[in-house]
């Protein structure tokens, strides 16, 4: 059976999906601005030495050349990234800077005068980014003419930059959803730490330990835990109402059986008194039957009884119910205890013990012992009589049915122990023990 994700885990995955969200978004955000800062600042870097190379032009014999140095290292640097060019209006090369010699540089937009043209393109392999700007070149007493200037840039070194932030951006974005998550996770494990604790009472008041949740909550949840307190006061009365209801019952029922019986010693006829004292016998083992059965819930809040107290008032009786006197075993450590009141392990035990007592021909060992998994009990009555055979044991557990019919009884022990363990979600088994006679077991849930 699957297991629903817990309130805190669900909490936990909507903050991270929104955290990665947020962050995505803000990462994708400053990616974005950085890419167009790092490109505008690249075109203005290229029309600033566009406008070096114009100051440094000179127009000689109606072409316009650059005679002397630039500020700018890079245009003399044979691969320094940085290129300059002149062309005349119908894009012939007039001047190339010392660093675009031999680059196999085409001939590339033809911008108007006074147009600034920007492009991108590949010069021997490496990308670069081209400004071309259009203009018409006019000098007093001299020649005129137009021209264009173009200057390329290479894009490695932002790519570069780009490369270097986004590592930097989304290195310290991950640090962050990461520091995001653990402060949600410790808020969460804070804000979830009074419905934790309500749980953890809860299960202290099916063990016993407690009778009612304290008031220590915040206000969200008072409503919840006070109605969880009236609710097990009101189980608690209507409990005691119930055994108080059925006491009754049983005192207001056994004083006719009881003078039904009696008057049936003056009758003469024995069949008659037979036949009435059968039916006055059935009477009683179901109204028994009936009272041990009735008020039984699934849930036992706050009651717990010690098994071994119990179990030995119960073999310091065996010497009333069978002579001589049966050998008596009893294993159970001290601190084992029934998730029940005492007055239905008094009836678990009282009814296998009694029937041990019945049929055993002269021992009986009671053992009682946590699971292998700690999550429930093993009580066993085990007897050296002559045993309950295998095709009799569904049949014994029915209310009114006896394997063996020369014994006294009604036939109801074994019924009302069933009920009672299944009351408690548990299970009753019978097989051969280890006195090879009748081993009853009972397994009994623990709460959790």
């Amino acid at each position: 059976m699957s297991r629903t994700p817990s309130l805190g885990w669900r909490l936990l995955l909507i903050s991270a999906l929104a955290a990665m969200l947020f962050l995505g978004l803000t990462g994708l955000a400053l990616d974005q601005a950085y890419r167009s800062s790092q490109v505008e600042a690249a075109r203005e870097r290229l029309q600033g030495h566009v406008y070096t190379l114009l100051a440094a032009a000179r127009l000689e014999d109606g072409v316009l050349t650059i005679p002397g140095g630039l500020p700018e290292a890079r245009f003399h640097q044979p691969g320094g990234g940085l290129y300059g060019r002149i062309r005349d209006g119908r894009g012939n090369p007039l001047w190339r800077s010392d660093s675009a010699v031999g680059l196999d540089w085409s001939a590339g937009a033809a911008p108007e005068p006074g147009v600034l043209f920007h492009s991108r393109l590949e010069l021997n392999r490496e990308p670069v980014r081209v400004l071309s700007y259009g203009l018409h070149w006019e000098e007093p007493d001299s020649d005129s003419g137009t021209f264009i200037v173009d200057v390329a840039e290479t894009r490695l070194e932002g790519q570069r930059q780009l490369g270097a932030f986004r590592q930097t951006l989304w290195g310290w974005l991950g640090v962050a959803a990461a520091a995001m998550l653990l402060t949600q996770a410790l808020l969460q494990r804070w804000g979830l730490a009074p419905l934790r604790r309500a749980v953890r009472e809860l299960q202290e008041v099916r063990r016993g330990r407690q009778e009612r949740l304290r008031d220590r909550y915040p206000r969200e949840l008072l409503p919840l835990t006070e109605s969880i307190n009236r609710l097990l006061r009101a189980e608690r009365r209507r409990r005691q109402a119930v055994q108080h209801g059925l006491a009754d019952l049983a005192h207001g029922l056994k004083t006719p059986l009881a003078v039904l019986r009696s008057a049936l010693d003056a009758v003469a006829d024995t069949e008659v008194q037979q036949q009435a004292r059968e039916q006055i016998e059935r009477m009683d083992a179901s109204v028994r039957y009936q009272l041990a059965r009735a008020g039984r819930s699934q849930e036992r809040m706050g009651q717990q009884t010690p098994i071994r107290p119990v179990a030995e008032r119960l073999l310091r009786t065996v010497p009333a119910l069978r002579q001589p006197l049966p050998e008596l075993v009893l294993e159970c450590p001290d601190e084992l205890c029934f998730p029940g009141p005492e007055e239905e392990l008094l009836e678990l035990l009282g009814n296998l013990v009694e029937n041990a007592a019945r049929y055993c021909r002269g021992r009986i060992h009671v053992t009682v012992a946590m699971e292998g998994d700690e999550t429930g009990l093993r009580l066993e009555v085990a007897d050296d009589g002559p045993g309950i055979p295998a095709a009799c044991r569904d049949r014994v557990l029915l209310r009114g049915e006896r394997a063996d019919e020369r014994q006294p009884g009604n036939g109801i022990g074994l019924a009302i122990v069933r009920d009672l363990a299944e009351a408690y979600g548990g299970r009753l088994t019978i097989d051969e023990g280890p006195l090879q006679g009748t081993r009853i077991t009972l397994g009994i849930p623990l709460p959790a």
